[in-house]
């Protein structure tokens, strides 16, 4: 059985992308393929077959394999929900709280169970392509290492390290890894990946060429920048700032970007529709007096974030957006933030125990310690929709009796107002459904473009596939994997 571990001389240099377009081209090529992240770090998760959570990417990676995500696919989960603490996900379930100090000393406790999701999936393909975290040049958190070097040294992984030339220094970044690592974690590294290449490659041969001589290191090729990959859920909130693209559109659709913001691909079908000029309202800036719609997102962490959101001055905004007759829509935290108060009387989210909400849907929320994690089917605005729940709070009040949805196993989701200008949910994923989609628009007085949301996510991975063939030597990365060579 092979195994190829992906490592990024930095954050967000491509690493996840770059697994899932190998996914799909190893599994184009009629192999068994499964992704693999020992530890990841983020507030975008996706719930598990087996009814646990992992990341985002990983669930997407699965997608590209062709595979169900499961929970060893992301055995350790971080979700930051405050500045120095996280909640620990191990096997999909929760563990508990973590600070920055105290992490350090656990994470190094978690590798056998690493190991043993592991071990359970290499039984199951042909070969497990594997994501790092961060980079492997951060030699200062290398003591208990499970992200990087040191599982991929545990589990006699080779590693291909990938460096982004869009932000500039890549000769440096790669050059220098090789620079400041341990002479034994250097070299499980087979080589190298230029990703995010514009214009033309040709130009670059020298520095390439100098990257080989100087890292000792073969290269496996130049990537350029994939215009699909505009197409695939980000799993990483920098992204809301760093990339956000205004697209014309006949209405605003606004989202304001919280602080603790969480499984914000629930907008992504919107932003791909025609009439729809998606607004990611940044700290900062107020929320646009025109949209038709503001979408309150998922939070992990909902009182501080509600808290964040008065400091913001957006709580005005919304008021203000409301008293126009605009419309609103709250998705898990958000539909918490909608309703009177947010209570956490066992202090699952830090020190404060209580908020007021902006009172907008007559519900409460209190807190509880057992996570709802389950996927779910329904019926929302006339149409059928598939999502997920994913959430540690119970809400009820008066406008509970006119839910959002109706969920096919006899329950009901969410809460309107009484002129439906108010609707909270605890759905996540349910504007991918076409129907429902064109539902809510339809509202707004727009006609939705009618796309197949998964669907052309699926073609993003194809197509991402397809230009890794043309731009890497896959035939050599395949070899490496499965041990058949050591270059």
């Amino acid at each position: 059985m092979g195994a190829l571990m992906l490592q990024g001389t930095g954050s967000d240099v491509g690493k996840s992308v770059l697994v899932a377009g190998l996914c799909r081209a190893f599994a184009n090529r009629g192999l068994r393929v499964l992704p693999f992240k020992p530890q990841n770090m983020s507030n975008n998760a996706a719930v598990t077959v087996d009814g646990g959570e992992i990341g985002r990417a990983q669930a997407l990676q699965a997608l590209a394999c062709r595979a169900e995500p499961h929970t060893d696919m992301n055995p350790v989960l971080l979700k930051p929900q405050a500045d120095h603490t996280s909640q620990l996900i191990v096997h999909g379930r929760v563990r508990g709280t973590l600070g920055g100090g105290n992490f350090r000393a656990k994470r190094g406790t978690l590798l056998p169970e690493v190991l043993e999701s592991w071990a359970r999936l290499r039984a199951q393909c042909d070969i497990v392509v594997v994501e790092g975290a961060g980079s492997p040049a951060e030699i200062n958190l290398r003591a208990g290492d499970i992200a990087n070097m040191g599982f991929a040294r545990a589990a006699n992984v080779p590693v291909v390290l990938v460096g982004d030339i869009d932000r500039g220094g890549v000769i440096a970044a790669i050059v220098g890894t090789r620079a400041v690592l341990d002479p034994a974690d250097a070299a499980m590294i087979q080589g190298f990946i230029i990703n995010k290449f514009r214009g033309d490659s040709a130009l670059f041969e020298d520095g390439y060429r100098q990257i080989e001589a100087l890292a000792g290191w073969r290269g496996f090729g130049v990537v350029p920048w994939l215009a699909a990959s505009a197409h695939l859920p980000s799993e990483d909130a920098v992204v809301l700032e760093r990339h956000a693209r205004h697209a014309a559109g006949t209405i605003r659709i606004a989202c304001p970007i919280l602080p603790r913001i969480a499984n914000f691909d629930d907008l992504d079908p919107l932003k791909a529709e025609s009439a729809v000029q998606l607004v990611m309202v940044p700290p900062g800036q107020p929320i646009p007096a025109d949209c038709a719609l503001v979408v309150l997102p998922g939070s992990k962490a909902t009182i501080a974030d509600m808290a964040a959101m008065r400091q913001q001055g957006w709580d005005i905004d919304i008021l203000a957006h409301h008293r126009r007759g605009g419309r609103i829509l709250g998705i898990c935290g958000g539909y918490q933030m909608l309703g009177r108060r947010i209570l956490d009387p066992h202090g699952i989210e830090g020190p404060d125990r209580a908020i007021d909400g902006l009172g907008l849907l007559d519900v409460e929320t209190v807190l509880k310690q057992d996570k709802a994690l389950r996927r779910v089917r329904g019926q929302a605005l006339g149409q059928p929709f598939e999502g997920y729940e994913m959430h540690m709070g119970e809400t009820a009040g008066p406008d509970c009796n006119r839910p959002f949805a109706m969920i096919y196993d006899g329950r009901t989701d969410g809460a309107c107002s009484a002129n439906g200008q108010v609707m909270g949910s605890y759905v996540h994923g349910a504007l991918g459904g076409t129907a429902l989609r064109g539902a809510l628009l339809a509202a707004l007085g727009v006609d939705s473009d009618g796309a197949d949301h998964p669907a052309s996510v699926d073609a993003a991975l194809d197509a991402i596939a397809e230009g890794l063939e043309t731009h890497l030597d896959v035939d050599a990365l395949l070899a490496c994997a499965q041990g058949a060579a050591r270059i």
